[in-house]
């Protein structure tokens, strides 16, 4: 039983939530919230009509605190229209987190926001500093450093186990039919609408390695591009759609191939099948693909993010680290090897193989993690873990509880920043001092 279960036994009513964007995000966190009785949704705002009538059926939301605008919403808050929230998860689009965080902070609402935090730093500062001004509790959704495996690992570095740390690897496996669903065909295709391919997928991972480091960067190169998923890599005798292809039962990236191989597993069926249709049939399938962006030909989207990137890392101490983001794997746990003065670390997400260098053994350590890599999957547990200790935060006031604040997720924020600036610039990039907690 989690930290939070255990406290709603306790507790005289759960912490109740605003649902701000009922998309595949938004609705994980609420199940979550849900499922662990420490949390319940008491209003939505959801302008897809479809999304808003179904997550007001499953999570029991009056009529009256269902609305189409996060405006409409807090309107209502405002006005005492609808009951008293305590926290709002927002779960909008990337480009669309600033005027909802800033709104509802200004009416007292702690906050559980996803990541990025918005693709600007002077946005996602004015989100800062608005939960600040609040005295709100922000908790940017960096869920990796809430799994047991994150938690694990660092336990075993701040114990001195490899000395000190001098060089890391690390990488990040996108999968195959992750980049062509999310970042060809989907909503994070395209920078001008979302965000660079490093903010929207990997400010995990670069959070991830300054907090696994406890330090921040104060030098930062990058490179990468979009190589493949390009129109001139385009199969001879392709077209537009993959249902209209003659060639598509032999390539990788076929939509019809992707999603029709959903049907029957239920995971899949909620993501990535649920971003496509609600059908569960070959034919609603079929349909959705014909008249939608996710049955377009790969190599003919209006895609422009990155396909493939690294990025390298020094940090005050003289350490360094490499990260690679790739679309051209599996989708599964993130691997990093880290490299220290007394012995090495080389771990899959799920297990740690330690080497020590004065006894010249190994031993082999199990997190205990049992979740999956992929969203549907919880991304290794970090989803639930970060959801309880927001609401024991949010239920008790122990700020302590979150590991993700608005101060220490700018930082991490800024980093992405200069590493895009890196490769875009072709430069080397020289990051100012900015000290910050929850390293």
């Amino acid at each position: 039983m989690s930290t939070t279960q255990q406290l709603s036994t306790t507790q005289q009513s759960p912490v109740t939530l605003a649902l701000v964007g009922a998309g595949m995000r938004g609705l994980i966190y609420a199940r979550h919230a849900l499922a662990s009785g420490a949390g319940r949704i008491a209003a939505i705002a959801e302008p897809r009509e479809e999304n808003r009538k179904a997550a007001a059926v499953e999570f029991g939301v009056p009529e009256d605190a269902v609305f189409d605008d996060w405006r409409a919403l807090a309107t209502a808050l405002a006005a005492g229209q609808v009951e008293h929230i305590d926290a709002a998860v927002i779960a909008t689009q990337d480009r669309m987190h600033l005027e909802p965080a800033v709104a509802f902070a200004g009416l007292g609402c702690h906050l559980l926001l996803e990541k990025p935090m918005a693709p600007n730093e002077a946005d996602s500062r004015r989100i800062v500093e608005a939960a600040e001004a609040a005295d709100v509790i922000l908790a940017v959704c960096h869920v990796m450093r809430y799994t047991p495996y994150t938690r694990t690992l660092k336990q075993v570095l701040d114990a001195g186990t490899i000395g000190d740390i001098i060089s890391v690897q690390h990488l990040e496996p996108v999968g195959w039919w992750h980049q062509a669903h999310s970042f060809v065909r989907g909503n994070w295709r395209s920078e001008r609408e979302s965000s660079p391919m490093l903010l929207a997928k990997s400010s995990h991972d670069v959070d991830w390695l300054i907090h696994i480091i406890g330090e921040q960067p104060v030098r930062v190169c990058s490179f990468g591009s979009l190589t493949h998923f390009r129109e001139q890599n385009a199969p001879v005798g392709s077209t537009a759609n993959c249902l209209d292809c003659p060639v598509e039962n032999t390539c990788p990236y076929s939509a019809k191939r992707i999603y029709l191989d959903c049907l029957g597993d239920p995971e899949k069926e909620f993501w990535p099948l649920s971003v496509v249709t609600s059908a569960r049939t070959e034919e609603g399938v079929l349909d959705a693909l014909r008249g939608s962006q996710y049955g377009r030909c790969v190599y003919r989207c209006d895609n422009d993010v990155v396909d493939h990137q690294v990025v390298d890392l020094e940090f005050p101490s003289g350490a360094t680290a490499s990260f690679t983001m790739t679309a051209f794997t599996r989708l599964e746990h993130r691997k990093t090897r880290i490299f220290g003065s007394r012995g090495l670390i080389e771990g899959d997400g799920v297990r740690l193989w330690i080497t020590d260098f004065l006894t010249d053994t190994d031993r082999i350590v199990d997190t205990g993690t049992d979740a999956g890599a992929s969203a549907a999957e919880g991304h290794g547990g970090g989803d639930r873990e970060l959801l309880d200790r927001f609401l024991e935060a949010v239920a008790t006031g122990d700020r302590a509880k979150v590991l993700s604040d608005g101060p220490s997720s700018l930082a991490t924020h800024r980093a992405v920043w200069a590493a895009e600036r890196a490769r875009t610039d072709g430069a080397v990039v020289v990051l100012d001092a900015n000290p910050t907690p929850h390293l």
